[in-house]
């Protein structure tokens, strides 16, 4: 093990050293003072995009330690800095939410930044062991977080259900991998890429579809999306706002990783299963989302359609098509974020907003907040001129230069669907009566924060083109 080793890891050595920092000063503080924890989390995620950007890998660059378990590239440390941004964001958003419900514990804060150190190691992954390591060290903290209100029966039944559920899958795509390393003789993904063609095309397109099970579960894909509405209905509003961000910027890496870097010669049969999972999560997750009456589930339903928009990119299987997947996951974890953030703004003491009525004239309580949760929804639903619009397109014009015209006229026909339930919220903030007059209190730092993710809707969207810029320069 070299120093340019060592110094390639050194986000990720720094984030398990943080992780470990914030678990053990949560000993040593008095329940007054658990700020301090929540500023040493923020510290570090700061300190840890100050190390990542000194050494940002430049475009075509890419560089390969511990032998060949660990790729840093640029596609990996643009998505660890949107990492680092995203968990702040959440971290803000969740401060507000654990203090009303009496969940202010340090072992949040220490289970998400191992959540984070997860991302990290699977956006870097260079091997099937790394890409497993990510990920259960991903699964295993996001069980623990669902669990967190742990007298709340409905929280430690999503947390079996996910545990369970996610076991399995684990299981699976365990299997997949080594069946994989039977044919081929090695754990590095390039490795195997190479020598797939030399091999039993049968046995390997076999483990393939055990693979393509696991990254459909990981990301919520139909029919691998059994655990999503589940956990996000059952789990406190803080952890399904970490839940639904975080962990799909990591999917969307571990799908690259092992379907382009390690899987790359056998795209004809990857790109007809992600023909069927994108397809299936469009229409059934579109379709179900309209029928629900709890905006948790409903969000749930929602982002099984958008990952399946993020898979129309992927199956393009060129950088054009990469390039507007990793966009689209970019810009669907922003919005996210900034849903869940609303829902955590609306709730009170003990009690979550997690029905639609909760929305019923939001604009006469808080206007500027009624305007923020438009410009999400109408970036969700891909209305011109936000951020979400031109993910959409982007995709939709990749799976057109690939060939599938059949599929880009299914996307847009069930985006259209799609745009009914979120401009039903609309509809509820700004034509109902209020329930309510209560006041709405929460910190400014929440206020500033959720302000500008809503803004950053049609900010991103009105000057795209750097984003755009940024993933295209990703996979050059």
């Amino acid at each position: 093990m070299s120093m340019m080793e060592l110094k390639l890891a050194f986000p990720e050595i720094f984030v398990a050293t943080m992780a470990c920092v914030v678990l053990v000063a949560d000993l040593y503080v008095s329940e007054r003072r658990r700020g301090l924890v929540h500023f040493l989390a923020i510290l570090g995620l700061i300190f840890a995009s100050i190390i990542t950007g000194s050494h940002m890998a430049a475009e075509g660059e890419r560089a390969v330690a511990f032998h060949g378990t660990f790729v840093r590239d640029m596609m990996g440390d643009v998505l660890k800095q949107l990492s680092y941004l995203l968990l702040g964001i959440i971290l803000v958003y969740s401060k507000h939410y654990l203090r009303e419900f009496k969940l202010y514990r340090g072992e949040f804060y220490a289970l998400c930044l191992f959540a984070l150190l997860g991302v990290m190691v699977l956006i870097s992954a260079g091997s099937m062991l790394t890409v497993y390591l990510g990920l259960e060290l991903i699964s295993l903290s996001s069980y623990a977080l669902v669990a967190l209100n742990r007298d709340n029966t409905r929280s430690a039944e999503a947390a079996m259900k996910y545990f369970v559920l996610g076991s399995l899958a684990s299981g699976l795509l365990l299997y997949g991998m080594s069946m994989l390393y039977g044919v081929t003789g090695t754990l590095e993904l390039t490795e195997i890429a190479n020598r797939v063609p030399w091999t039993d095309n049968l046995l390997a397109t076999f483990a393939l579809v055990f693979i393509v099970i696991g990254i459909g579960f990981k990301l919520g894909a139909v029919p691998f999306h059994m655990w999503v509405p589940d956990v996000y209905h059952g789990a406190p509003a803080a952890v399904t706002l970490l839940i639904s961000s975080l962990p799909k910027l990591a999917a969307f890496a571990m799908a690259y990783r092992l379907l382009e870097n390690g899987m790359g010669p056998l795209q004809e049969h990857w790109e007809s299963m992600l023909i069927i999972l994108s397809a299936l999560s469009l229409i059934i997750g579109n379709l179900v989302a309209i029928a629900q009456t709890n905006i948790k589930r409903m969000l749930a339903y929602s982002t099984i359609s958008h990952m399946g928009f993020m898979l129309l990119g992927m199956l393009a299987g060129d950088a054009q098509g990469y390039a507007a997947a990793m966009h689209y996951a970019i810009v669907y974890t922003l919005m996210s974020a900034g849903a869940f953030g609303v829902l955590i703004f609306l709730s009170k003491a003990g009690v979550e907003a997690e029905n639609l009525d909760d929305f019923k004239g939001l604009n006469q309580r808080s206007p500027w907040f009624a305007f923020v949760m438009l410009m999400l929804m109408a970036s969700m639903a891909g209305v011109p001129v936000f951020i979400g619009f031109f993910a959409k397109l982007l995709v939709i014009q990749a799976v057109i230069n690939a060939g599938h015209i059949w599929l880009a006229i299914l996307a847009v026909i069930f985006s259209v669907v799609g745009a009914y339930y979120y401009l039903r919220i609309v509809k509820l903030m700004y034509f109902d009566d209020a329930e309510t007059d209560q006041a709405i209190n929460v910190p400014m730092d929440f206020r500033a924060v959720l302000s500008l993710n809503g803004a950053s809707m049609l900010v991103l969207g009105i000057f795209s083109n750097a984003l755009i810029a940024l993933c295209v320069a990703s996979f050059s």
